[in-house]
């Protein structure tokens, strides 16, 4: 399986290399593993979604 650091997921998904970071702190990224102080994140996960927003509903 391939893996990519925090930093190389950061540039794939648009966001800071922080956020990936906490992504996989708070176990929001399947698949994540932590060697010593470096991530590894398998590279066919998709972004998490952001908590922070609503989707809205068009019904």
């Amino acid at each position: 399986m391939e893996y990519l650091t925090v930093k190389e997921a950061g540039e794939k998904w648009g966001i800071t290399a922080r956020m990936v970071n906490y992504y996989c702190s708070a176990g929001r990224i399947p698949g994540a593993i932590k060697k010593g102080n470096l991530w590894l994140i398998p590279a066919n996960i998709e972004k998490p979604k952001d908590g922070r927003t609503k989707e809205e509903n068009n019904e």
